[in-house]
């Protein structure tokens, strides 16, 4: 039987206009299947809520036992934001404004 899981994860970030690089998207795959970290489109929406913009740059890695996702967002007011966001719940880490 075909698993159609991560079709519809890869069809999810399509729609989103977010796609992990080839690399992060095996691992956050891989990842997610082992339910240690939450679906890049329930980040998307959370980030969404909290910066609404247009997400144009996403990354997902890990860091001393943590895996996080990174955010480049053009936010409506015209703001460059850097947000890092705790894979595992979802939790906005950190946010940093890009000034020129």
């Amino acid at each position: 039987m075909m698993n159609w899981r991560p079709i519809l994860i890869f069809c999810g970030l399509l729609a989103s206009g977010a796609v992990l690089a080839d690399d992060d998207h095996e691992r956050a795959l891989e990842a997610l299947e082992r339910g240690e970290i939450l679906p890049l489109t329930t980040i998307l929406e959370r980030v969404a809520s909290a910066y609404p913009g247009q997400v144009l740059e996403t990354e997902f890695d890990r860091e001393w036992f943590r895996y996080y996702y990174e955010l480049t967002v053009l936010t409506n007011d015209g703001y460059l934001l850097e947000i890092e966001i705790d894979a595992e719940n979802g939790e906005i880490i950190e946010v940093e404004r890009e000034d020129d």
